[in-house]
């Protein structure tokens, strides 16, 4: 149940807080150049236990991309599905997922230099949303959608900000925005910051990441909560 809120200036520009929830249990390692091999130049939040990224980027070619899970419309048999670890990987060299796909359902988020767009796949359907100019969110439903309590709370925060390219430092009032919303306990449905166990999922929010692409790359810098579900400044 990660959380995306980005401002797209143009084709090829934006502004990225991702914050990931998951097992606190299931080890990870911080952005790195974890795939010189398969993935030479890409760098990324890798997970150990399936190797793939849940964020990922590639500054040469202007690339970024965030997963994001999402409900199936009907159960897939667990014995055909594959990891969707690679998702971000594969997008942020140039290749994006084409369906019919053995995968669980995911919000796939990609910052490319022709402009930005969600996939978004149910386990049958895989659909093409276009990130439109401005500021938008994205959780575990649809881009922008108020049915969503945390965006229905937080978008109208975040878009009262103002277009961030007229911000010079943008990370400081997004990640102020970020730490007023943990006034809400973790386990409110609206919190952005979030302990998901009360909601049936082993989840938690263990590190956000802020990230600009524009015409000369990508910049990406990730932080960890000290604590998994808390806010320590």
């Amino acid at each position: 149940m990660c959380t995306v809120v980005i401002d797209v200036e143009n084709a090829g520009s934006a502004r990225l807080l991702a914050v990931r929830d998951e097992d606190p249990l299931r080890a990870w390692d911080s952005l790195g150049a974890w795939w010189p091999e398969e993935h030479p130049g890409v760098i990324g939040i890798r997970d150990r236990r399936a190797g793939g990224a849940w964020l990922a980027a590639n500054p040469a070619e202007r690339r970024l991309a965030v997963l994001l899970n999402r409900a199936d419309v009907q159960g897939l048999p667990e014995a055909h599905v594959v990891s969707r670890g690679a998702l971000a990987l594969e997008s942020v060299s140039g290749r994006s997922p084409v369906a019919p796909l053995s995968m669980h359902g995911f919000n796939l988020l990609e910052v490319r230099p022709e402009g930005a767009r969600v996939l978004s796949w149910d386990g049958v359907e895989l659909r093409e949303t276009p990130i439109d100019p401005g500021t938008h969110m994205i959780a575990h439903d649809d881009l922008d959608d108020v049915t969503t309590p945390r965006i229905e709370a937080w978008l109208p925060e975040f878009r009262a900000l103002g277009p961030t390219a007229d911000s010079a430092d943008w990370t400081a009032e997004w990640t102020a925005l970020l730490a007023s919303s943990t006034a809400l306990a973790p386990e409110d449905d609206r919190a952005i910051i979030r302990d998901n166990r009360p909601h049936g999922y082993p989840t938690q929010s263990l590190l956000y990441c802020v990230a600009t692409v524009t015409g000369d790359g990508v910049e990406v810098r990730d932080v960890t909560l000290p604590t998994p579900a808390h806010w320590t400044e």
